[in-house]
């Protein structure tokens, strides 16, 4: 089902502000003069290679890695000025790799960190509920799963009610229920009004659960926009699919070839059409003179898939 998220005001102030930021480390430039601004209450998300720079920029945004050039500002405060301490308390983390004690058990992994965030103890519980944890809570953390420790990670990411969520890689060893409730939670945490920013390597994933997101590669931003808004300026074509008998495809041929800038080829099922994006009514119309022969029709946009690996190669 396609998400119908939240209209996004670009003309407020927003949450993260990026301004010609740059990281390098010798001669490698691991983040090479990005320019973004991340609104309020948005589900953006950051895509990109392996070494695109997706985890510096993450680092440089919580503060954890200063930038060589430029300026980041997370709820109009500069990561490396003083407002900053007061603002990254109302910041939640989500590492790729989440780092927990074994010896500690569930209960006790979000008393330590609510600890170091300065976030009362009361609220682990109803975390561990949220998380779907709390039959585990009294459990030490080197029995949990894969999935059960990246759970416990976001747990510790929400406490204290942040304003700002960073989620590196967040469905790591999730099942398929897990992620949807998890994306659930996102949603009710935007609802709120909470800013969540979300890098995964599953694109599928985030297609249809994204208001935006960056297209990294090689420290630099390469595109940048909805989903939608990525798929036309890709202009990759859509794909259309035609359910008809033998018997009639030959005429479907004939009044497809009146349209300018197609494909078509047999399939088992009847025809394989692709159509350039601003041809999609030509061809509806082409086809009308089949009336109910033409037993079904279907058009399926370019995958999300699709198009990082056609913006990446231009």
């Amino acid at each position: 089902m396609t998400r119908n998220p939240p209209p996004i005001d670009l003309s407020e102030p927003p949450a993260i502000e990026v301004r010609g930021a740059h990281k390098h480390y010798g001669a490698l430039h691991a983040v090479d003069g990005i320019d973004l601004r991340i609104a309020r209450g948005e589900i953006f998300g950051l895509i990109g290679h392996n070494g695109a720079g997706k985890s510096t920029l993450f680092k440089m945004i919580l503060g954890l890695t200063p930038a060589t050039a430029g300026e980041i500002r997370v709820g109009g405060a500069t990561v490396q000025g003083r407002d900053f301490r007061a603002a990254r308390r109302h910041l939640g983390y989500l590492p790729e790799n989440v780092v927990l004690y074994d010896n500690l058990n569930g209960l006790e992994t979000l008393h330590f960190f609510a600890r170091l965030k300065g976030a009362p103890l009361a609220q682990c519980p109803a975390l561990l509920e949220q998380v779907g944890l709390a039959h585990a809570g009294k459990r030490a953390v080197r029995d949990y799963s894969k999935g059960m420790r990246q759970r416990l990670g976001f747990a510790q990411a929400l406490l204290g009610d942040p304003q700002v969520l960073l989620l590196d890689e967040p469905t790591n060893g999730l099942d398929p229920q897990a992620i949807r409730d998890f994306y659930a939670t996102l949603r009710e945490l935007q609802a709120g009004g909470v800013t969540i920013v979300i890098t995964s390597h599953i694109l599928a994933e985030l297609q249809e659960r994204v208001d935006r997101l960056a297209i990294l590669a090689s420290g630099k931003l390469q595109a940048l926009g909805s989903v939608q808004a990525l798929r036309e300026q890709a202009h990759m074509p859509l794909t259309i699919h035609l359910t008809l008998a033998s018997a009639d495809r030959p005429a479907a041929l004939g009044l497809l070839s009146a349209v300018p800038g197609i494909t078509a080829a047999e399939t088992p099922e009847g025809l394989h059409v692709d159509c350039p994006r601003g041809s999609k009514m030509a061809v509806l119309g082409a086809l009308a003179p089949l009336g109910t022969a033409l037993q079904d029709l279907q058009i399926q946009e370019p995958s999300l898939e699709d198009v990082y690996f056609d913006l990446r190669k231009g």
